[in-house]
């Protein structure tokens, strides 16, 4: 079983921190999400990854050897982002011809049907595409060449509504019929909410949450009642957001809820990923914790 270790990764530009002492695993057959901010760290972390950036600090290795300068196991990952790094001139049929070349089986037979459903002609050159299509071309390369690490940097850049459906579907499908890792960096994270096992949330350049999704979301709760109820309540809990309406007051919860009775006056729930997001990162913004 192929996994990827990233061991104690930190990166900076000057004197500005972007990756921070960053320690991950990803093990082979899951779909990662990589969630984070603009300005979080993300597209600097998975560059490091994949070899195009250098870290200052620590290592990254597939099957406990290290990825640097190392075609075989470079070879194992597709790194799909914004940076162009195909000629303009090029044609499409041109540039699958090259990846064939460079990385070895690839699937035509879903290239063609993506190809069809996309609407794309391949016979155009890469220069001239939207940056939707530019999107949806190195998408169809992702999930066409023979990987084992499929990294996808903000995959839905520029995709209508019905093209992102449509693109998940087909992610979920590829994924059936072939298991491979895929890590989706995204901040559109109720689009990627049911698709993704593990999530994995960078804030400030420094992992602050990095879980199967199902455990995450069982340790969320929120707490709806009186105010002074749901206050007495929670008290010494960790309570990472709050809202307010009127004289009812809704308290969010990450953690154990130390078995406490429920009064009759509350209502307790899960609240979503989405929303864990947003109260984890906004948590310390500014240097401490944000109440509402």
């Amino acid at each position: 079983m192929s996994v990827l270790e990233v061991s104690h990764v930190s990166k900076s530009y000057g004197s500005k921190s972007v990756i921070v002492d960053v320690n991950l695993s990803f093990e082979e057959n899951k779909i990662y999400g990589l969630l984070g901010r603009n300005g979080a760290g993300k597209s600097t972390l998975l560059n490091i990854i994949t070899n195009r950036t250098f870290a200052d600090d620590g290592e990254v290795k597939i099957d406990s050897e290290n990825v640097a300068d190392n075609d075989s196991k470079l070879g194992l990952m597709y790194l799909m982002s914004e940076v162009d790094l195909y000629p303009n001139g090029a044609k499409l049929s041109q540039i699958i011809a090259d990846s064939e070349l460079m990385y070895g089986d690839f699937d035509h037979h879903l290239a063609d049907r993506l190809v069809d459903q996309f609407g794309i002609d391949l016979s155009q050159k890469f220069g001239k595409l939207s940056t939707g299509y530019n999107s949806i071309f190195k998408l169809i390369l992702a999930l066409c060449l023979p990987v084992k690490f499929v990294i996808l940097d903000e995959p839905v850049l520029g995709l209508d509504a019905n093209h992102r459906e449509l693109f998940y579907s087909e992610l979920l499908d590829s994924y059936a019929t072939n298991p491979r890792t895929f890590i989706l960096s995204t901040h559109l994270i109720e689009e990627v909410a049911n698709i993704i096992s593990d999530v994995i949330i960078l804030d400030q350049g420094r992992i602050i949450l990095n879980q199967p999704v199902e455990d995450a979301l069982a340790k969320t709760h929120s707490v709806v009642g009186p105010r002074q109820d749901v206050e007495q309540y929670t008290k010494g809990l960790n309570v990472v957001g709050r809202d307010n309406m009127g004289n009812i007051r809704a308290n969010y919860v990450y953690g154990d809820l130390d078995d406490r009775p429920l009064p009759d006056t509350l209502q307790l729930s899960n609240f979503d990923l989405q929303k864990l997001f947003i109260f984890l990162t906004n948590q310390y913004e500014g240097g401490r914790p944000n109440e509402n």
